[in-house]
């Protein structure tokens, strides 16, 4: 039987909305910086898709800046989402680096971090490194 297309949405499920959920994994969490992005992260311990917040500070820059920074941010974990390890709740925080980056640069920064953490799937971890063998 083949599996079902993987849909790359971005739902409002997916994404923190309430402040106290950010501080949760401010205070609780485990984090990593990697390049262009800081990854803070919180095992909730159930099987629910990870779920994204997005922190761009006034230090990046004007609107234009932080609004671009935002962006790549949320465009890379939307395509990567499915890397994830269920049961997540990921905050990236933008770097100054950001500034300047393509988007194949933020996600390379993404998912180096991911891999630090220990929060990759492990059929996508094989199948990257495969993929990174034959490049």
């Amino acid at each position: 039987m083949t599996q079902p297309p993987i849909r790359f949405r971005l739902r409002r499920a997916q994404r923190l909305q309430r402040n106290a959920e950010y501080r949760l994994i401010r205070n609780q969490g485990r984090r990593v910086v990697q390049g262009c992005l800081i990854l803070n992260w919180l095992e909730r311990g159930d099987e629910k898709p990870a779920r994204v917040g997005i922190v761009v500070s006034r230090r990046i820059g004007g609107a234009v800046l932080r609004n671009r920074a935002r962006r790549l941010l949320r465009e890379t974990f939307r395509l990567c989402q499915h890397k994830i390890k269920p049961g997540v709740d990921v905050v990236l925080v933008a770097r100054k680096e950001i500034l300047g980056r393509k988007q194949k640069e933020v996600e390379h920064d993404f998912l180096k971090a991911l891999q630090r953490a220990e929060l990759l799937k492990e059929e996508s971890s094989t199948a990257s490194s495969e993929g990174v063998a034959t490049s």
